[in-house]
């Protein structure tokens, strides 16, 4: 399916479904348990159904999988669609539901199980992030890059130990082979965070399809290395949870990759 894509319009339709549905109700919103425990807020629902509505108008042959839908419609669409929307209609919900201005909307263009579109907005710092498939990623315009990282035991990174398997967790924490670690709450935005060079590592235990799809495209196009915690390419397109370890420097990773095997 051949689609002419308006990525201008898609990016401001981020902005206006934040303006609208998101911000107005940041840190006065209430929210509700879901069947799997995590949190979720009317913005998140708001914002999905909206950003459902107007993709649809716009491209009526692409259907949408958001976050928010069940787990029978998501597996109906990934059978059924070579082309879908990958939407996170707010990442990041338990930040915005406890007041903390860390959180985004993601959605990305999926072409064959791999994203080849993908935009990643953060609200509160009105941030836009963009990537196509073989032509780069952006920050409001501004091309991002590879950086040099330096040795693994100077390195900042971002490590979610909640999701880690408890064995990495505590080697982690009894040998720590970085300087130092942060965890954010909003895997969309660390995704982008990492490709714009503002820390240099990404290590999470379980990460969604939609938490990774747009911010992975955004990484990779930036020239960054991504794979699983045991060194294996990510499967963008499944629904099942995968571990991620990301750089900005390929010596990074493999300082990384030898340290989970245990090489050093």
């Amino acid at each position: 399916m051949k689609i002419a894509m308006d990525r201008v319009w898609v990016g401001n339709l981020l902005r206006t479904c934040a303006d609208r549905f998101i911000l107005p109700r940041f840190q006065e919103v209430r929210s509700s348990r879901k069947p799997d425990g995590s949190i979720v807020t009317s913005a998140d629902i708001d914002s999905q159904n909206f950003l459902r509505e107007m993709l649809a108008a716009r491209y009526p042959e692409i259907p949408l999988l958001g976050e928010e839908m069940s787990g029978a419609e998501q597996v109906k669409l990934l059978a059924e669609s070579d082309v879908l929307w990958c939407l996170d209609p707010l990442d990041g919900t338990s930040n915005f539901a406890a007041g903390v201005p860390v959180f985004g909307i993601s959605l990305a263009l999926l072409s064959g199980g791999r994203a080849v579109l993908a935009w990643v907005y953060d609200p509160v710092r009105g941030e836009l992030f963009f990537a196509e498939q073989g032509r780069g990623a952006v920050v409001e315009e501004m091309a991002l890059a590879p950086r040099v990282a330096p040795a693994l035991g100077d390195c900042v990174g971002v490590v979610d130990y909640k999701r880690l398997s408890r064995d990495l967790a505590l080697r982690m924490i009894d040998e720590r082979p970085f300087h130092s670690q942060r965890n954010f709450g909003a895997s969309v935005l660390e995704w982008c965070w990492l490709a714009a060079g503002r820390y240099h590592f990404y290590l999470h235990g379980a990460q969604q399809l939609w938490d990774m799809a747009a911010g992975e495209l955004v990484l990779r196009e930036a020239g960054g290395t991504v794979t699983d915690l045991a060194g294996q390419p990510l499967g963008v397109g499944s629904l099942k949870p995968q571990s991620v370890l990301a750089t900005l420097d390929p010596d990074l990773h493999r300082a990384w990759r030898a340290w989970l095997d245990g090489r050093c």
